[in-house]
């Protein structure tokens, strides 16, 4: 049976700067993948040259049938020291925005995916005036927004606290815990959502984009007995930033898998063939479990899936994946929940934060020529998007 999916839905791909333009040299990305050699860290390098190529790229879409697509815009680029703004550099990401819409393909502008510029890196997030050094970096992109329709402030919020709480305990010399180390640090996490919060009244008062910011949904699941340490959990991985998103215009919601809560907290996926290039459990059915959450915390709120998706090197494994995971969002669609769009990730195979190994694109890359090889699932999707029904 054919189920069509609401009118004016969004269908594309995300990707970020870092993953994908190359030699990003003044990011604190670029930094760690030097220091951290030794540790297995890999380099990005010339990544896949998106800077120059991003209108393939994006033809690549276009030209598959899709109506839109997500990319960042690289802070360290564009305020390469603190208070000075290339505006070469703002220039270049206006083409981008242009060029996109010029294939027409709506274009979903990500303010900040994961990358700080160095100058920032010395006390992060935690540094008094961290709020004030984005603000000033967003009042710079905005004068390149005009004409863009969805804006996310962060990506992510919770595994930068995640990332950054787990520095803050090498730099004080702390022994790894489970509650201190993986979960997202709150004191940075309340540092990310006073900078959202302080950006959406920028990007309101300066363009007219709907603005929110995207949450990995863990789509954590209670063991029985464990209904209370499940709530715990849940609310310092995603729940205080869901709340933060009250009032935004929109939420963006990321999922790839789910975990069980027990009474010690998040059990790690277990070994099993079915498992991903990241190691993840397969479960398509995470994401209709995460918008059931995300609207259970803020109602009718429009949602955008901004990331889903899944590593492997099996295309067919992709396309099977995909497809549960786009009728458990029917099924919450006919629910009543307000989703707006599908973003996939990604896009192409990338630089996977670290990794070259985990493939999660439905295009491959030739690193060394940049051949784009886009795989069956970029068709298939792309079939789903232009009749806009699965």
């Amino acid at each position: 049976m054919t189920q069509a999916f609401p009118d004016a839905f969004l269908w594309g791909a995300s990707t970020a700067a870092h993953q994908v333009e190359g030699n990003n040299l003044n990011n604190d990305w670029w930094r760690l993948e030097h220091d951290a050699a030794d540790f297995g860290v890999q380099f990005s390098g010339d990544a896949l040259d998106s800077y120059h190529r991003y209108e393939e790229d994006m033809r690549l879409l276009s030209d598959a049938g899709f109506n839109s697509y997500r990319f960042s815009i690289e802070w360290a680029r564009i305020e390469p020291s603190p208070g000075k703004f290339s505006r070469a550099e703002l220039a270049h990401y206006r083409r981008m925005i242009d060029t996109a819409k010029g294939l027409g393909l709506t274009p979903v502008v990500t303010l900040h995916h994961f990358t700080h510029p160095i100058w920032f890196d010395k006390d992060r997030w935690l540094a008094d005036d961290a709020v004030d050094a984005f603000c000033r970096y967003v009042e710079q992109a905005c004068t390149i927004l005009d004409g863009v329709e969805w804006v996310c402030t962060i990506n992510e919020p919770n595994v930068v606290a995640v990332n950054h709480g787990m520095q803050r305990q090498i730099a004080a010399g702390e022994p790894f815990r489970a509650e201190g180390g993986y979960l997202p640090d709150p004191e940075v996490g309340r540092a990310l959502i006073a900078a959202h919060q302080a950006a959406v009244k920028i990007v309101r008062s300066k363009t007219d984009a709907k603005v929110g910011w995207t949450v990995a949904n863990q789509a954590l699941v209670a063991a029985p007995g464990a209904e209370d340490k499940h709530a715990e959990v849940q609310h310092i991985w995603e729940d205080m930033y869901l709340e933060a998103a009250r009032g935004d215009d929109f939420i963006g919601v990321q999922s790839y898998t789910s975990q069980i809560v027990d009474e010690n907290g998040i059990i790690a996926h277990p070994e099993h063939p079915d498992n991903t290039l990241m190691g993840w459990a397969y479960r398509p059915d995470a994401l209709g479990i995460a918008v059931r959450h995300t609207r259970d915390v803020l109602g009718d709120m429009p949602i955008l899936i901004t990331e889903n998706g899944i590593a492997t090197s099996d295309d067919e494994r992709r396309i099977a994946y995909t497809a549960d995971a786009l009728r458990h969002l029917k099924d919450t669609i006919n629910d009543g929940a307000d989703v707006r769009g599908y973003l996939h990730w990604s896009l192409l195979d990338n630089f996977e934060w670290g990794r070259w190994e985990p493939t999660f694109g439905l295009v491959s890359v030739d690193r060394e020529t940049f051949e784009r090889h886009p795989k069956p699932s970029l068709q298939w999707l792309g079939s789903i998007a232009r009749a806009n029904a699965i």
